[in-house]
């Protein structure tokens, strides 16, 4: 029995493709022009102070909330679902963790990235090495902590995936942001991290609130290896 062939793509001639590349490519100019809108209105949003306590474990030990900003101004928690009866962590915040950027360029814009998951952290190590994922990326349980029933990430449905933000001045913790569900399908780039951030990319083209500390565009880029940090 013979399968049904592929249907492909239209074949043209050298001008029909171009005419219709640059159409798509000005609707793809539009789209990254509002993109930069939206993350623009996002470094406006107001924030939450975060008044409870809450504790983690970690391959260091204890920690606090504030520890996992390692001394940074800003945090993004990429609730990984895991619970703590599942013998292998989600399949689609797998695929997340897979795309997750080198932390070092992230670092160099005073943010921190870390995992959080309800599993025990005995559990979190057995998968991480299962998936190869070094410890570039820090992960936490919250198995002790009422964290993931506080941010939306276990719920009476059960697990939920997504990405919490959160700010630091001084001592005191606030959340600015949260998104889930198809929120987080284009994460993975540094540049998608740093724009879920209330200071976004940090760079002088971008519309910010005043005061907002910014550099020139490109001009502190580094190899990760060769940050000052």
């Amino acid at each position: 029995m013979s399968s049904p062939k592929q249907p492909l793509p239209l074949a043209v001639s050298l001008d029909e493709w171009q005419a219709a590349l640059d159409n798509l490519l000005t609707k793809e100019k539009a789209l990254t022009r509002a993109r930069d809108a939206l993350s623009a209105e996002r470094r406006k949003l107001p924030m939450v102070k975060v008044e409870s306590h809450y504790s983690f474990e970690g391959v260091t030990g204890a920690a606090s909330l504030l520890d996992l900003f390692a001394g940074r101004r800003q945090l993004i928690v990429y609730h990984f679902m895991f619970a703590p009866d599942w013998d292998a962590g989600c399949s689609g915040c797998s695929w997340v963790a897979d795309a997750m950027t080198h932390p070092a360029h992230l670092h160099a814009r005073d943010t921190s990235l870390v995992m959080v998951s309800r599993a025990p952290l005995e559990k979190l190590n057995q998968y991480r090495e299962r998936m190869g994922w070094g410890d570039a990326i820090p992960w936490y349980s919250s198995y002790d902590s009422a964290f993931n029933y506080d941010f939306d990430a276990t719920t009476e449905a059960g697990e939920k995936h997504g990405v919490s933000v959160f700010l630091r001045d001084g001592d005191s913790i606030y959340r600015t942001y949260y998104t889930g569900a198809r929120g987080v399908e284009y994460l993975g780039t540094l540049w998608s991290y740093l724009d879920l951030t209330p200071f976004g990319r940090q760079e002088t083209w971008e519309k910010s609130p005043p005061g907002w500390l910014q550099t020139a565009p490109y001009a502190w880029n580094r190899r990760h290896d060769e940050y000052d940090v």
